[in-house]
Order: structure tokens, then sequence, then C-alpha cells
């Protein structure tokens, strides 16, 4: 089993970067955006589906699958991607985002995390070995360190403090991890933190990159700051990182905030927001956002989007679409959802392809103009 990442080709006038990760035999393009497979499912998609879209890779969360169905049955059937029947790639968030997210009662100490299910109340204790242990039996490609996430307005002495315990846990996960033989087959992330704080954010970066980690991300971003902080954070935490190494802005998949991080040289998204406004009625276009529960759609005979590939376009008009919507058809969240999921990867395409042709600036504008104009 391997793993390798190599930078093809540099933007003259930014950091955006062509890159190509190998990881236990599937080639990876970079930038690559990422499916979100929650609990062993991209929602409303087969793994076939996933696969036309031209996805390569899909995120799973060790959080939820830690709950259910539970690690025991994850190892009965030899880890998440045969369970779920995924050939591709795959990567697990900690969870860490989701115990501090979603879970009630919870305690932090700098062992870990004790929280109650979000399900039915049990108690659980995250700790650093035992999330390793938990991502080890669900056996992703890549993996993540637990980490503690604050939100956007949180204090500078809570952030250092919360930035520090995830520092602490890093070293810990990369030490269980590397001792285990999982090392040989699976990478492990380290994720850098520091809120909205220029010298924390530095500090982390830097504390991080000494550890040594195959790969790294971008912790604690879109979490409630507006696109312009997310921009500047990035901005000026990247010049700290690994260059050598992918690196992976977490929960970012709004075009113009995955146009701002490629020009900063970030290679990897993920988000559930493709999925999750494709079920809820919103189709992504090169040309914005086409909101299908619009009235005006009921008798509209063309598709989607005129430049689109997908099975949806080519098979379905906005009236078929509409009509599946208002008479509650689960169709309608698979066609869109299909849609949504070709959409990301025609953009990550094109988005390659500018940085291949260095009209990566071009590009960029062009696509502000044409999404938010």
């Amino acid at each position: 089993m391997s793993f390798s990442f190599n930078v093809l080709k540099k933007s003259s006038q930014t950091s955006a970067r062509l890159g190509k990760i190998e990881v236990n035999g599937v080639d990876i393009d970079t930038p690559v955006f990422m499916p979100v497979g929650t609990k062993a499912t991209v929602k409303a998609l087969t793994p076939l589906m996933i696969e036309e879209t031209e996805s390569k890779i899909i995120l799973a969360n060790t959080y939820h699958l830690v709950l259910k169905p539970g690690i025991e049955v994850l190892k009965k059937f030899g880890g998440v991607k045969k369970f779920m029947g995924w050939k591709g790639a795959m990567l697990t968030d900690s969870g860490g985002f989701q115990v501090f997210s979603l879970a009630k009662l919870r305690k932090i100490n700098d062992d870990g995390v004790e929280f109650r299910s979000h399900i039915d109340g049990s108690k659980y204790f995250f700790t650093p070995k035992s999330v390793m242990e938990a991502e080890h039996i669900i056996g992703a490609d890549f993996i993540m360190c637990l980490d503690e996430c604050s939100k956007a307005d949180a204090d500078y002495n809570y952030v250092k403090e919360a930035m520090h315990r995830t520092h602490k846990w890093a070293e810990e996960c990369k030490k269980y991890h590397d001792r285990s033989t999982n090392s040989e087959y699976q990478y492990l992330g380290g994720i850098i933190q520091g809120g909205m704080f220029e010298d924390l954010r530095k500090e982390s970066a830097e504390t991080l990159v000494n550890m040594d980690f195959p790969f790294y991300s971008i912790g604690g971003l879109s979490v409630g700051e507006t696109p312009e902080k997310m921009h500047e954070v990035l901005s000026k935490v990247m010049p700290h990182t690994n260059e050598q190494k992918p690196r992976y802005l977490m929960g970012v998949s709004e075009p113009r905030d995955i146009l701002n991080a490629v020009m900063e040289g970030i290679d990897m998204f993920d988000c559930v927001m493709p999925t999750r406004n494709a079920r809820n009625g919103e189709a992504f276009t090169m040309n914005g956002i086409i909101r299908i529960r619009n009235s005006k759609y009921r008798k509209d005979d063309t598709i989607l989007e005129d430049s689109c590939d997908c099975y949806t376009c080519k098979n379905f008009s906005k009236a078929y679409l509409n009509h599946l919507d208002k008479t509650h058809e689960i169709l309608f969240s698979i066609l869109m959802t299909i849609h949504n999921v070709r959409f990301m990867q025609r953009f990550m395409k094109e988005l390659r392809n500018s940085i291949e042709n260095d009209t990566f600036t071009d590009y960029r504008k062009n696509m502000f103009f044409k999404f938010y104009e």
C-alpha cells in the first residue's frame, strides 16, 4: 500500500497548484472536492452513482460511525469501504467537530472529551487513542487526529487553550498510529487550529509541521466567519504550512471559498452543502444557483444546465424536477444530488485546467462574476 503527492504545476500569479495524490492504488487529481458520506453513505447516491460523477474520494465521519452502526459491526465487515461497497479512496474525520457542535453535556479536559450521544443520550469518552483505534477499524485511507474546534467568535484565551490541547492530542494520535501496522496503509493528518488569530495560526502550523504528518488540514474555518475573514486567515496561515504535503481545508464547498482557498495553495476540500442543498431544491450551475421549487419551472422544458453531462441533465427537464419535488418523490433527491455532485467535479476539473493553462486568475474572476454577480 502506498501514498505519494506530487505538485505538477504552479500558477505564475498566485499560490494555486496542480497536483496528484496516489493513495493505495487510487489516483486523485488536485485540487479535489470530496463528497461527504457521513454515515457510510453519500445521501441519495449509490457508490456507482458517486463513481459516475468522477468522484475519486469521499468522506465518512468517525463520530457518527461510532454511534451507528458501531465499531464492532464495521470490524466484522473489514472496514467501512467494504461495508458500503465503495471502491475509491476515503478520508475519515475524527469526529472532533461533531462532538463540539452536536453533542450535549460535553466535558473537555486534556485527556479527551466526554459527551452524550445526540441520538440516545448514552455516554462516550473520546481520547486520542480511542479515536485512533476507531479510525483503524473504520479503515479509511486518510484519517484525522482528534482536535478541538472553536467557534469563530471565541475569545483569544479559549482558542489558545483549545489549540494547545489540539497539539497535545495530535502528538498522542501520531505516536499511537505510528506504532501500529495500520500506519503502513492509513495516512494520518494533523489539524491546524488557532481560530481567527494570526499568531495562533502561525504557532499551530509550525508546531504541526514539526511533527511531520503525511498531510495537513486547516480546521476551525467555515464556522460562522465571513468569506473575507476566512480568506484572510488562510492567506496568513498558508506560508507556515509544508508545501511538499497536501493541504486540506475542512468543510468548504462554496465556489467563492474554493477559488479563494486554491489561490492560497489548498489542495483538498469537503462539505455537505452540495448534497444537502440538492435535497432542498438548489441546483448548482456554472451561472449560479437554480431554485427548482419556484413555480416558474412548472412548465419549463429546459434542463438544469446545457453544458452539464450528468444523468439528470441528459434525461430530465426542470419541469419534471419541479414535479418530483412538489409530489415529494424520492427520485427528486437522487436526481438533484447527482447533478450537484457532478457540478462540483466539473468545477474542480475546470479549475485544474485553468492552473494547467496558467489562466487561474482569469478563471477565478470569471467564476465570481458568473456565480455571484
